[in-house]
């Protein structure tokens, strides 16, 4: 394995940004516009040069590389408070029971809330992979990776932790929930909606998006089927986060439907079973398959090895591992089983 997960980089601009042009829409973290990108991973160089070990308004950005060619084929970022710049909307999905003693007659109706109840919660996102990569566990390496960093750095991030998966786009690259809701306000289509939030944040949906709740019976039934479904391309991502503890609480993203996952930070897996240990030997040819990690902040780095943990704080790691971490003996490696 040749692949390491390292801290971006100015010069990964033009990488983020090919890799952008493939997501096919919906992915806001990610948009396909060199500026901000550019103004993302000036704000990831912010976050990492800041070595003051408290939560704030941050951003990291995360890439997937080749060690050999250079290449970097996959990205994640996490956002260490989200709605601080501007306000986090969610739509929560909720029951209203009513019942009519006249008729003797109970109604329960599903009806859809604004709420900005997420607004201080970390969050990870923007993972995309390359097409041409999606094999070998590299999804796997990106998306715990991201634990591992949060483990790494805990009091930069918060108590609670949530993931946005991508909804349903139609064929036409549009979302069936979109035009069924907010689209009838706003005047613009998803595709139009989606790019300007990725630009320039969704002050715009505060400013026009009605304030009373929506009753789902209302929405077309193309709009009602695609609530907190996931993309056909997340399904495997989603699997993945409630296998690390996230469960989706009724929250979906206020522009496709997609459904936000939830979990408490510490209750990770990835959080909860990554350990450091100091490494004790560089040679293993058969011990536990793990991801491995070392550095801090912008020397971050992890990759897929092989561990021999000696229950006494120490750990032997296979060479082309070490040889990825950059790591030798005595330094301090972080691993998570695989």
């Amino acid at each position: 394995m040749t692949f390491r997960l390292r801290a971006a980089r100015a010069s990964d601009l033009e990488a983020l940004y090919e890799m952008a042009k493939l997501t096919g829409g919906g992915f806001t973290n990610l948009p396909p516009d060199r500026g901000a990108l550019r103004a993302k991973l000036e704000r990831a160089e912010a976050a990492f040069a800041n070595d003051a070990d408290t939560l704030s308004d941050e951003q990291f950005v995360l890439v997937l590389e080749n060690a050999r060619s250079g290449a970097v084929r996959g990205t994640c970022q996490l956002m260490t408070k989200v709605g601080q710049r501007w306000p986090f909307y969610s739509y929560r999905l909720n029951t209203l029971t009513q019942y009519s003693q006249e008729l003797d007659r109970t109604v329960r109706a599903e009806i859809l809330s604004l709420v900005t109840d997420l607004e201080g919660s970390s969050e990870v996102g923007g993972l995309f992979l390359h097409p041409n990569e999606r094999a070998g566990g590299l999804g796997l390496l990106l998306a715990r990776s991201r634990y591992m960093f949060v483990a790494m750095h805990r009091r930069r991030f918060a108590d609670r932790i949530i993931a946005e998966l991508r909804g349903i786009i139609d064929e036409r690259g549009g979302s069936p929930f979109w035009e069924g809701v907010a689209g009838r306000f706003f005047g613009m289509n998803f595709q139009d909606a989606d790019y300007f939030n990725a630009i320039n944040g969704n002050q715009f949906i505060a400013d026009l998006m009605p304030k009373h709740p929506v009753y789902v019976a209302m929405l077309s039934e193309d709009a009602r089927s695609v609530i907190g479904v996931p993309h056909p391309t997340g399904r495997a991502a989603m699997r993945m986060l409630e296998n690390e503890g996230f469960r989706y609480e009724g929250y979906v993203d206020i522009f496709d439907g997609g459904p936000t996952m939830v979990a408490h930070t510490d209750n990770v897996t990835s959080v909860t079973s990554c350990n450091q240990a100091q490494v004790t030997g560089l040679d293993v040819a058969e011990g536990e398959r793990a991801i491995l990690a070392t550095g801090r902040l912008g020397s971050f780095r992890a990759c897929f090895g092989a561990r021999v943990l000696d229950g006494e704080g120490g750990i032997a790691i296979d060479s082309a591992s070490a040889d990825l971490l950059d790591v030798r003996e005595g330094d301090l490696v972080w691993s998570v089983t695989r």
